[in-house]
């Protein structure tokens, strides 16, 4: 499926008259203008799974944040979104094969991240309750309470909740159980799977990370049926030789000036992994 065809970039030339124009010159950046233009790249044409590579600095990163701010797209994690952002968006077009549904949205690396953080804290929550419970517990159960206003009710259920009951039992009826946790490579996978709807746009950003190479094998397998099956559209962002190998993308090569589009066995990265797996290939025997 593909609801966006074509984004397309402000070029130099236009860069350059929209910063001669500012009335003020005391910004340290101008960010995101100047960045993308610097790799001679104006438009991508995107396919049902599209994909940037690039190392650190390429601005596949911002290229994503770009078109997300144009689009609307729903996000959850903040990014870094310069005074001139809107005034760069505004400079930028784009064309749609089809309306790009509601819950569309960009996935960054921090959104999985926070995830699994307020996971954890959840969980740490829940087991500061636990000990407070049981503090109560054995205060309430030997107290020597007795009710003198309609104010001591509370307390007076606590008191009879814990002569009638066992600690543990006490505890249980008290408090919401842990929410499962599961490895950082486990937890980000699922959260993809919660994300990812059908019949959408999506926007990931590095989503290799966490995940062991086992997990992005998943990841890839999940990704390719959502864009066939589910009528899902991907633009990914990566440098994983895992994600890059997905079936039909278009990957473009934002490390090369201008970008171009390439097969994902002729990038350096992979051809970096091909060649120090072939020198050891005998210890593999």
């Amino acid at each position: 499926m593909v609801y966006l065809s074509n984004f397309e970039f402000p070029d130099v030339e236009k860069e350059y008259d929209f910063l001669l124009s500012l009335k003020r010159t005391c910004y340290d950046s101008f960010y995101p203008f100047q960045t993308v233009s610097k790799h001679n790249l104006e438009s991508l044409t995107f396919e049902p799974v599209t994909i940037l590579y690039g190392g650190n600095g390429s601005g596949k990163t911002t290229v994503l944040n770009i078109i997300a701010e144009k689009l609307g797209l729903e996000r959850d994690a903040l990014y870094n979104r310069s005074n001139f952002f809107h005034d760069y968006t505004r400079m930028c077009d784009y064309e749609l094969e089809q309306k790009i549904p509601s819950h569309s949205r960009i996935i960054t690396s921090d959104d999985v991240f926070d995830f699994m953080l307020n996971l954890r804290s959840m969980n740490h929550g829940i087991h500061q309750k636990r000990e407070e419970l049981f503090k109560e517990y054995l205060e309430a159960k030997y107290s020597h309470f007795q009710v003198k206003s309609l104010d001591d009710y509370e307390q007076l259920k606590k008191v009879n909740a814990t002569r009638n009951h066992s600690q543990s039992k006490y505890i249980r009826d008290n408090l919401m159980d842990n929410i499962p946790e599961h490895s950082n490579g486990e937890s980000a996978f699922l959260y993809f799977c919660d994300k990812i709807k059908e019949n959408a746009l999506y926007l990931l950003d590095e989503p290799e990370n966490s995940l062991s190479p086992e997990k992005q094998l998943e990841l890839i397998q999940f990704l390719e049926d959502s864009a066939r099956f589910f009528g899902c559209q991907f633009i990914i962002a990566t440098h994983s030789p895992f994600i890059l190998s997905m079936k039909g993308a278009k990957i473009y090569d934002m490390d090369e000036e201008p970008v171009t589009v390439k097969p994902w066995t002729k990038l350096s990265n992979v051809r970096t992994y091909f060649d120090f797996f072939q020198k050891h290939i005998k210890e593999f025997d």
